[in-house]
């Protein structure tokens, strides 16, 4: 597992998603998705995945002529580690102030509103 105290970059949480979504992946493949949202070199996106393999985000594996890269940060600790950072750094540390801003700026649907009741009652009834 990484180091749970090193906070990815943006552009490093964007590597990590395509990791995250494709288990493992080349250098070509991660680059290949992010320049579907914006440009960005191959070499940029091999520096920095060679930055975080070293920084212990990533781990590599030799995959014939290329290599495979993997995430070593599991989706929902980088998540809980960012959010943590938002709250704390943007909401004063309230999660009401976040989540009357999220759901005050977006189109939340009526599932989704479903959802986060059903989730506030758990919450309430001490079942999470």
């Amino acid at each position: 597992m990484g180091n749970p105290k090193i906070k990815p970059t943006e552009s490093e949480l964007e590597i990590l998603q395509v990791l995250w979504k494709n288990e493992s992946s080349t250098v070509r493949t991660v680059n290949d998705e992010m320049n579907q949202k914006r440009e960005v070199g191959y070499t940029t996106t091999l520096k920095l995945m060679q930055i975080m393999q070293e920084k212990g985000l990533l781990s590599r594996t030799k995959e014939g002529r290329g290599h495979l890269y993997h995430p070593l940060v599991k989706k929902n600790e980088a998540q809980k580690q960012m959010l943590d950072k938002l709250v704390n750094g943007i909401f004063g540390g309230s999660a009401s102030n976040l989540v009357m801003q999220a759901l005050g700026n977006s189109k939340t649907s009526a599932r989704e509103l479903e959802q986060i009741k059903n989730y506030i009652e758990e919450l309430e009834g001490g079942k999470l």
